[in-house]
């Protein structure tokens, strides 16, 4: 029996309205709101074909029903400039990711979300208290992602085909997700992270995860986190040149724009040199891009539980099986970690595994 609410999730994944469906699978129009609307079911071999033109199982639409995850509840970076139809899309592969994030929470011992709340700080305090409570120092953090991991939060990359959706976070159930696009420059990636924590420590309590201003301050609160006052006045960056804050964004791992801002956001350089700055550096292809950049970070988590699988035989694949994915869809959502599937096995279930965090 296909579930309503499942065809419908996985039609907004697919960023189709009935109508696009209605053309590209030739079922009529009202046939196809009947079975959303749960008024009708479709036969087996319907249920196929919708099934291989949304690119998923039968299997998954016939599971159990899902609920949709509230626009208001989500942070969204850039917002303003997402269309209805790839926010909607993007909070449906949300909910995609839920599913996966529940099936290695029933089958591996993750790490507990032990976020604060510290709504009541301003950006700046709240990345001091948080340092300070984490054991941070006045250092680089080393791997953003893998930090927050080791707290509870389950990451999980954008889909490939929301990739104009820089990165969301959201609360399920009192635990955090992040999703972070995987197409933008390892510094960018690691300023987004930091960016969703903040909103996830700042703005949860309140009605609305998004606004101008809530933006503003999770860009501040990121700033604080990788960019500590502390760590940078102990540089001697003030009135830095083009060369020392290009050593500076380096050592931070952030990008020479950030660093820039960050220096001028704490009066270490003036608005001539701030100006200066950000055009010699345009001028040099740190506007759109970082030049000599790091690396991307990617979901410790999620790599320790793909390893697990396939040291037990059955691979990602048993977590395709069980929730009705395809390998393709679950890749787009686990940074691509598990690209090949295993031979022979496949019929064992999953251990109980534990993984242990190295922050």
């Amino acid at each position: 029996m296909l579930t309503p609410s499942r065809l419908k999730l996985t039609r907004l994944r697919r960023a189709m309205t009935l109508t696009d469906l209605a053309r590209t699978s030739q079922i009529p129009l009202r046939t196809l709101s009947a079975y959303e609307n749960g008024e009708h079911s479709p036969k087996p071999d319907m249920v196929r074909r919708l099934a291989e033109i949304l690119e998923v199982t039968p299997a998954f639409l016939e599971r159990e029903e899902i609920e949709f995850i509230d626009p208001d509840a989500v942070s969204f970076r850039k917002l303003s400039k997402t269309t209805a139809r790839l926010r909607d899309s993007a909070l449906a592969a949300g909910r995609f990711a839920i599913e996966i994030a529940d099936w290695n929470d029933d089958n591996f011992r993750l790490p507990k979300p032990d976020l604060p709340t510290l709504d009541k700080h301003d950006p700046d305090t709240a990345a001091r208290i948080l340092r300070e409570r984490w054991g941070l120092g006045e250092q680089p953090i080393s791997n953003v992602v893998h930090l927050v991991e080791a707290h509870g939060v389950r990451v999980f990359s954008v889909a490939s085909d929301c990739r104009d959706i820089d990165a969301f976070s959201f609360y399920r159930d009192g635990v955090p997700f992040i999703f972070l696009n995987v197409g933008v420059s390892g510094e960018r990636q690691r300023f987004d992270c930091a960016h969703e924590l903040g909103h996830l420590l700042l703005h949860m309590e309140s009605d609305r995860a998004h606004g101008r201003d809530k933006e503003i301050e999770a860009n501040r609160f990121a700033a604080a986190l990788l960019m500590p006052e502390r760590g940078v006045i102990a540089q001697g960056l003030r009135e830095a040149t083009l060369e020392g804050i290009i050593a500076a964004k380096r050592y931070w791992m952030v990008s020479a724009m950030a660093m820039t801002h960050r220096l001028h956001e704490m009066r270490l350089i003036s608005d001539w040199n701030y100006r200066n700055t950000c055009v010699a550096l345009s001028s040099l292809g740190y506007r759109n891009g970082e030049p000599d950049g790091v690396n991307g970070e990617r979901s410790q988590v999620l790599s320790k539980i793909v390893r697990a699988l396939r040291e037990d035989g059955v691979g990602p694949e048993a977590i395709c099986k069980d929730l009705g994915l395809t390998l393709d869809e679950l890749n787009r959502h686990i940074f691509g970690l598990a690209p090949h599937a295993v031979r022979g096995g496949g019929q064992r279930s999953p251990r109980q595994g534990v993984l242990q965090m190295v922050q």
